[in-house]
């Protein structure tokens, strides 16, 4: 959530940036800035009638005192008309104070400088192509119908047992799994990420704080009796940790690695885009997750990118980065790099990896401040990264290292799936 005086000091700078992004409703600006002036206004015409009403009623007792009763139940007819004055100017606070926060949280975060202005992932700017893309053997197969023919993942028996879009891993296909989130939690730790098991539900306060909701309500499975809401990443519990959290500067940065199943109900539709591991309901990563000092976030995210860049160089796949555009970033996002991998048998890149910096987004909503040398408390930063999401690696590994008698393995794998051959 923006802070207010971020707005104010410069509500043409702001729509500037919210252009970027091609936000459509940039009056919004304006009319948090109203709200604040009248907040502003009731709130000093409290204080001025409370201030009144406390003279007043130390005079009452003065007064009393000096047995000068009259006098007395004068000023208490006074003060009681004082009290129903705070009490309409406290009503009508409260009430100016949740129209600002309604309107307030309805703006993204404003985009870092380097945001490429644009409407859509054609606009997005590739920075960097790193590894080498595999010439495949004649008859080589996409990965869905690898899967079948080496019996990895059943996706007929998990839509049985759930619906569409719940893989049901067997087999070599579910060591794979296991390899893998081995291999990404190892490389975190040894990088400094404290490792978390965090609840793979959430309450709303939690999904508020890291600004899944109220944006993106509809994409999460919610369980109604309980309001608590199913993750969509590990990002959100382990965020959320250092809600309502004032930490001292010596703590930051602070370093944190998560795995987690993960829900989402993206609607999806027919096409090999969607088909076999390229769009799941539910799916497994690996996430990193960072509270920094503000002036850190910047070379943090360069760092985080840089971490997830060498799990990919590990696991020998070809791969780009990619600065999205204003229109294809995230809600909550200041700035926001994405990983592909190159899938030889679908001829197409895959999303794998999300690198984002918040900035001071996250932690507004979170109340989550630090205390400086100084001792003035302020924002702490955020950032998060999936390091990595496993369906499309998965994909990748399949297809790119496929030859016609099996699929094998990068040598990172080899001795936590504990041969050099997947099949």
């Amino acid at each position: 959530m923006l802070q207010v005086q971020v707005l104010r000091n410069n509500p043409a700078w702001v729509k500037e940036r919210l252009a970027i992004r091609n936000f459509k409703q940039p009056e919004l600006v304006d009319e948090i800035i109203a709200l604040d002036d009248l907040r502003r206004k009731t709130q000093a015409n409290f204080d001025a009638v409370q201030a009144q009403a406390n003279t007043a009623a130390k005079e009452i007792g003065k007064l009393m005192a000096q047995g000068n009763k009259e006098a007395a139940e004068t000023l208490k007819f006074q003060v009681s008309g004082l009290k129903l004055e705070t009490t309409a100017l406290s009503n009508a606070l409260a009430e100016t104070e949740k129209q600002l926060h309604e309107k307030l949280i309805q703006l993204p975060n404003l985009p870092a400088a380097i945001v490429p202005a644009g409407h859509s992932a054609d606009d997005n700017v590739v920075v960097k192509n790193g590894g080498n893309i595999p010439q495949l053997y004649a008859g080589a197969k996409p990965h869905w119908d690898l899967i079948k023919q080496y019996d990895l993942i059943d996706f007929e028996t998990g839509a049985k047992i759930t619906g569409s879009g719940f893989p049901l891993y067997k087999g070599k296909g579910a060591k794979l799994q296991r390899a893998l989130v081995q291999f990404f939690l190892d490389e975190n730790t040894q990088a400094g990420y404290t490792e978390y098991i965090p609840p793979f539900m959430v309450n709303e306060a939690s999904a508020y704080g890291t600004g899944q909701l109220p944006d993106k309500e509809g994409q999460m499975y919610h369980a109604t009796e309980d309001n608590f809401y199913l993750i969509p990443t590990a990002e959100v519990p382990v965020t959320n940790i250092y809600r309502d959290v004032i930490l001292k500067e010596e703590e930051l940065p602070i370093k944190m690695t998560a795995y987690s199943p993960c829900f989402r109900r993206e609607a999806g539709s027919f096409g090999k885009d969607v088909r076999g591991l390229n769009r799941l309901h539910q799916f497994e990563k690996v996430e990193i997750i960072q509270i920094v000092h503000p002036e850190e976030s910047y070379t943090t995210l360069d760092a985080m990118v840089n971490h997830v860049e060498g799990l990919l160089l590990q696991l020998e796949l070809p791969y780009r980065i990619v600065r999205l555009c204003g229109g294809d970033m995230g809600f909550t996002s200041a700035l926001t790099y994405d990983f592909e991998v190159f899938s030889a048998a679908q001829q197409r890149w895959l999303e794998v990896s999300s690198v984002s910096n918040f900035e001071s987004f996250q932690t507004n909503r979170l109340k989550c401040r630090f205390k400086d040398a100084s001792g003035k408390t302020q924002l702490a930063h955020s950032l998060n990264g999936s390091a990595l999401a496993l369906p499309r690696i998965v994909a990748a590994l399949l297809e790119n290292n496929q030859h016609e008698n099996g699929i094998r393995l990068p040598k990172a794998l080899h001795r936590y799936f504990g041969a050099e051959q997947l099949v």
